[in-house]
């Protein structure tokens, strides 16, 4: 017998009450195509990919890329880093009572997808690498419309028209 089977198995005839939905019915999450973290890497991988197959530099030699690509992308872990501090001081990456509207969230709805962004682009610019900037738009487009779109109509649902304020006085990116 494995040690995976129960000791006591119960037909699902035998148990008293209704039968519960599947999970994915029942789950408090906004059900998003892919986690952004993810997406990112993907697109990092296959930049990666198409410079091995043809390198596409687009920056003048004599501009200093390397410092203005390391600018742009320690800015955009500064505005990560700052999205995350502050989800985490009201307690979890979905709050239970209220979306947050301190630090980075009192002028976009999205820091952290913002930062991502820019984080694109700022390797783009130090790297001098034009299929960052390609892969940036495929990029955006899952995050607007497979997971910011997604994520918004469950926080329309799970906070109603608390969300819908926060939505009114604050800019979905900038």
């Amino acid at each position: 017998m494995s040690g995976l089977a129960p000791r006591c198995p119960v037909s699902e005839e035998s148990q008293p009450g209704p039968s519960l939905p599947a999970m994915d019915d029942t789950a408090d999450t906004a059900q998003v195509i892919v986690r952004p973290p993810l997406a990112w890497g993907l697109a990092v991988i296959a930049e990666l990919a198409l410079d091995w197959l043809a390198p596409l530099p687009f920056l003048p030699a004599d501009l200093p890329a390397g410092w203005l690509g390391a600018m742009v992308f320690a800015l955009a872990l500064a505005l990560f880093a700052w999205a995350i501090v502050t989800v985490t001081r009201v307690g979890s990456n979905v709050p239970t009572s209220r979306p947050p509207e301190s630090g980075a969230y009192r002028f976009t709805r999205n820091p952290i997808y913002l930062g991502m962004f820019l984080g694109l682009i700022g390797l783009a610019i130090a790297f001098d690498d034009l299929w960052l900037l390609v892969m940036l738009v495929p990029f955006a487009l899952v995050i607007r419309y497979g997971v910011v779109a997604r994520e918004e109509a469950y926080l329309e649902r799970k906070f109603g028209d608390v969300y819908r304020g926060y939505r009114s006085r604050v800019r979905r990116w900038l």
